[in-house]
């Protein structure tokens, strides 16, 4: 916590902000329809059915109908979250207003209120404890709910969470974890706290007012006008796209400093990342060739071995067919590699992949789901290959290193980059056989945003045939695993390597 301060006081400006915003549109909109429905109970009772079919559509589905029609970012799970919250706030509100005993309904007549003093005076004060219930339901809902926002760029406590799962951190996924239950617990007490008696509960509401006002009001200004942003730079989950963002932002700041760089980490996946590139939400991310030919021009056939030829490809049909430029890519490639124990490399010398057919029976491998069902994978590997191990078991990618590092496993596949690799002393073997596509990373951009910033691309290049592997497989375990900052070892190497000035 002490080393990632910064970015938990702003994951928990991103999740409050999500959360009281959320909450804020869901109590404006369930409110008053429960006011006006209060005297018509078969709208108001189908209404209630609607918001509880909502309830029952997984939260990950409604995000994903939202992504083609609003983007990605904080508007879809805003969205998604008032959709939830709006159910309990209906509920509780229109309860209340409609549980008043008939005798008091009938006294406020007879004194000679109108509809509206009658809700001013009676209907509303004798509801809000209900109201206020129905508040607190919501609102430990959202602080739940929004840790997903993270999947889709939405940032907030879910980016812990999600880079914990990745780089099998658990420090991030508990930092994650108990802020949102702190959140929740916390807002939850205060709202029980205000509900406790009359004077408490009107200083309250004011007091929640003002501030749900206040900071919905700043948000919704945000949204809808942005402070001007020059350049925008999102990244992939994970410490290796944060580091690349940072190297971005200083050698973009070192060639101009007056240029306003934003940078947006561990923003989501690939099509995430390419959708806002596409929608001008961000204007550069770090991609890879593999992916680019696999995952968003989704070639026919086989992937070529050639690392030029691979990127040539991806360049081409990314400008022929989506207006972008792919700048030249770094030296190393974060593909898949296969590793093996220590013990087991020594024991018989194994340097190659190739090495591995004449030990078929005494191989135990721990594969990734995919990599054990992909033609790319170990069906792939079997032909040129010739494998066909003792026994293949398949386990979640973050549980395969711990797997080979307690002797469960002596082989495993991987990522060149992984920095489990030096963590465990394990041994990438090599592909000599170059059956792996490559995996180089360059920036990506629109083709406009390069002719308007020839700066920016003259900077971005210096990192063309720039890192080694080994440098970045030191770097990743830099950060994950010394838990350094990636703008302190991102800023570091290009310093080392005379890329920026001090």
């Amino acid at each position: 916590m002490q080393s990632q301060q910064v970015a938990i006081i702003k994951a928990l400006e991103q999740h409050i902000g999500i959360s009281l915003l959320s909450l804020l549109i869901a109590m404006v909109i369930a409110i008053p329809l429960a006011i006006l429905l209060k005297d018509h109970r078969r709208i108001a009772e189908a209404c209630l059915q609607v918001a509880g079919i909502i309830q029952t559509i997984p939260s990950l589905a409604v995000l994903g109908l939202l992504i083609p029609i609003v983007g990605i970012g904080t508007v879809p799970a805003v969205i998604a979250l008032v959709l939830y919250a709006i159910m309990p706030i209906f509920q509780n509100t229109y309860a209340g207003l409609t549980d008043i005993a008939p005798n008091l309904e009938e006294a406020a007549t007879a004194f000679g209120l109108t509809k509206w003093k009658k809700l001013e005076r009676l209907e509303l004060p004798m509801a809000m404890p209900m109201i206020l219930s129905g508040i607190r339901i919501s609102l430990v809902m959202i602080i739940g709910t929004a840790t997903l926002a993270a999947l889709i760029g939405g940032g907030g406590l879910g980016t812990f969470i999600l880079t914990g799962i990745q780089s099998n951190n658990n420090d991030y996924v508990i930092i994650g974890a108990v802020l949102s239950a702190v959140l929740a617990f916390f807002f939850s007490w205060l709202l029980k706290f205000i509900s406790k008696n009359t004077k408490r509960m009107r200083v309250g509401l004011i007091g929640i007012a003002l501030i749900l006002i206040g900071f919905g009001g700043f948000k919704t200004y945000q949204a809808v006008w942005p402070a001007p942003t020059k350049i925008v730079i999102a990244g992939k989950m994970g410490s290796e796209p944060d580091i690349l963002i940072h190297m971005y932002k200083d050698l973009i700041k070192d060639a101009d400093p007056k240029a306003d760089v934003t940078l947006k980490p561990n923003f989501g996946g690939t099509n995430f990342l390419f959708k806002a590139l596409q929608s001008n939400q961000i204007d550069i991310y770090p991609e890879f060739t593999g992916t680019v030919n696999q995952q968003i021009i989704k070639l026919k056939g086989k992937t070529s071995s050639d690392p030029e030829k691979t990127y040539q490809t991806a360049r081409r049909e990314l400008a022929s067919r989506y207006q972008m430029r792919y700048l030249k890519p770094m030296k190393y490639q974060n593909g898949y590699a296969l590793v093996a124990s220590p013990q087991f490399a020594q024991e018989h010398q194994l340097t190659k992949m190739s090495q591995l057919s004449a030990l078929n029976d005494q191989v135990e491998a721990g594969f990734d789901p995919d990599f054990y069902q992909l033609h790319d994978g170990y069906p792939g590997l079997k032909g040129p290959y010739g494998y066909n191990f003792k026994t293949v078991k398949t386990m979640e990618p973050s549980i395969r290193y711990k797997a080979i590092a307690n002797g469960r496993v002596n082989v495993v596949d991987g990522y060149t980059t992984d920095p489990q690799i030096p963590q465990y002393h394990l041994k990438m073997l090599q592909d000599d056989k170059h059956f792996f596509p490559p995996y180089q990373g360059a920036p990506l951009m629109k083709e406009s945003f390069a002719k308007k910033n020839p700066k920016v691309v003259k900077a971005l290049n210096k990192l063309s045939g720039k890192i080694t592997t080994e440098e970045m497989q030191q770097m990743n375990y830099d950060v994950t695993v010394k838990k350094q900052s990636a703008a302190h070892v991102a800023r570091r190497y290009l310093l080392q390597h005379h890329l920026i000035k001090k």
